[in-house]
């Protein structure tokens, strides 16, 4: 978990409002597509909303929020729209980027396909009593 995985070609996950700065209790708003990812037969969607630790030491994840559609739910790619989400987001932790330590928030959106495969896109932001 030390680094964040690549964007997959072809999905997309953003935030309504144009910053990545979030206060404790401020609603998280934004959207996904898994476009491409409908060339390969998908079983299921799933968002998260999560915290995790990466440094020195173990490394913790908490998922704050989890949301998982199934393949009957799904229109075809040409049908597709935006998958949107509004949640509230925690008091804590805060983000923190310490040398030993450091505390990630981020939006993750994996894909499950029939094969067994899963595919990753994860969007990065900051929670934090000073944000702009």
């Amino acid at each position: 978990m030390n680094d964040a995985p690549p964007d997959e070609p072809g999905a997309q996950v953003w935030l309504d409002r144009g910053g990545r700065r979030y206060a404790p209790g401020e609603e998280l708003t934004g959207g996904y597509r898994v476009g491409d990812w409908r060339d390969e037969p998908l079983t299921a969607v799933e968002l998260s909303i999560l915290w995790y630790t990466s440094g020195q030491g173990e490394e913790d994840l908490y998922v704050h929020h989890f949301e998982r559609r199934r393949e009957p739910s799904m229109p075809s790619r040409a049908e597709e729209t935006p998958y949107e989400f509004a949640v509230r987001l925690p008091e804590s932790p805060l983000s923190y980027d310490g040398v030993i330590v450091k505390v990630c928030w981020a939006v993750r959106v994996r894909g499950c396909f029939r094969s067994g495969r899963t595919r990753l896109v994860e969007l990065p932001f900051w929670l934090s009593n000073h944000h702009a």
